[in-house]
């Protein structure tokens, strides 16, 4: 089925309030996912992915700061879905990168890290130079960079495979964004290893993605669009520390 950009926004607003978010959050959450759909980059799929390993039953212990200056902020996610951990973090990392001119936010252990695109364009609307970076632990090995520049709300994305291994590798699940407020970032790998471009996504590219997503709508299956209606349903019930997407390993 094809619904909306509106229809799809609002039905995910809905269904995240009915798993426990706040207003603002489900509401920034609702936008990072339809963001992403709307450029062609697999928000549902991840979605679905993080509504595998969800349950209301099942609490998970809150993200927690390890680390925190003026510049660089670290944050432990505990296994939760970016969806879930991320909005406020990067707001302190833009409020950070205003003031200070850069600012660096690593996000470990968290879930469905690509949705974290459709956050970082409202930063960069807003004037700021973003870049992000994750490893997928995949095989083979890769390298995700997404670099939005200030007043785009269109990134570029490169997708690199590592060839040779380091040595120290090991499991990463985590998120690295660099903000800076007047310097151009982009989304470039420089490394002693041999890194091959997998994949890359300039902006004409997504432009034309999105053109495609306003004229025929955005393509969602039935039995996710019915998952979705049974979360909304749940927006009359009270929240429990427990109703969040919640814990467990993943990308």
């Amino acid at each position: 089925m094809n619904v909306s950009f509106n229809e799809l926004q609002s039905l995910s607003w809905k269904a995240f309030v009915g798993m426990g978010f706040s207003d603002g959050q489900a509401s920034d959450a609702a936008d990072m996912l339809c963001w992403m759909e709307s450029y062609g980059l697999g928000g549902l799929e991840a979605l679905n992915d993080a509504l595998q390993q969800y349950s209301l039953q099942h609490p998970y212990a809150p993200p927690e700061v390890v680390y925190k200056d003026t510049d660089v902020t670290v944050i432990d996610a505990n296994n939760v879905s970016v969806l879930a951990c991320s909005h406020l973090p990067l707001e302190l990392a833009f409020t950070q990168a205003r003031a200070r001119g850069l600012s660096v936010l690593k996000l470990k252990r968290c879930r469905q890290r690509q949705l974290i695109m459709g956050y970082l364009a409202r930063l960069a609307g807003r004037g700021m130079n973003v870049t992000a970076f994750w490893r997928n632990s995949q095989e083979p090995l890769t390298e995700q960079v997404v670099g939005f520049t200030a007043k785009s709300s269109v990134p570029s994305i490169r997708i690199y495979a590592v060839s040779e291994l380091p040595e120290e590798n090991k499991e990463n699940t985590g998120i690295t964004v660099i903000l800076a407020n007047h310097v151009d970032l982009l989304p470039t790998m420089r490394s002693e290893y041999q890194y091959d471009l997998l994949a890359r996504h300039d902006e004409a590219d997504l432009l034309e993605l999105k053109s495609q997503a306003e004229t025929d709508g955005i393509r969602v299956e039935a039995a996710l669009w019915d998952q979705l209606k049974e979360f909304a349903k749940l927006t009359l019930v009270a929240s429990t520390s427990s109703s969040r997407l919640g814990a467990g390993p993943g990308d």
